[in-house]
């Protein structure tokens, strides 16, 4: 089974159109040259439809890197599961 922080890397190299050996947990807009506003809207996007949940501009803020971002990500599975909630 795929951990978070992979399919958050596959989600980021689809949306910023690198290859996924390129998206690292560090990447960020500094390192990824396509990672610009627009770009992080879709990636919110893309995240929301693949994990089913929708994000806070409060979280959005919170996405500076794909670390963050998995964690992020997890953070909410957890709350779902202990609502009874399962969304992944």
């Amino acid at each position: 089974m795929e951990s978070t922080l992979d399919r958050v890397r596959q989600i980021a190299a689809n949306v910023f159109d690198v290859p996924v050996e390129q998206v690292t947990p560090q990447s960020s807009p500094d390192n990824i040259e396509s990672w610009d506003s627009l770009a992080q809207l879709n990636m919110v996007v893309a995240l929301e439809e693949h994990f089913g949940r929708e994000f806070t501009p409060e979280e959005i803020e919170q996405m500076l890197n794909i670390e963050l971002i998995a964690m992020l990500v997890q953070e909410k599975s957890s709350e779902s599961t202990k609502s009874g909630t399962n969304w992944y």
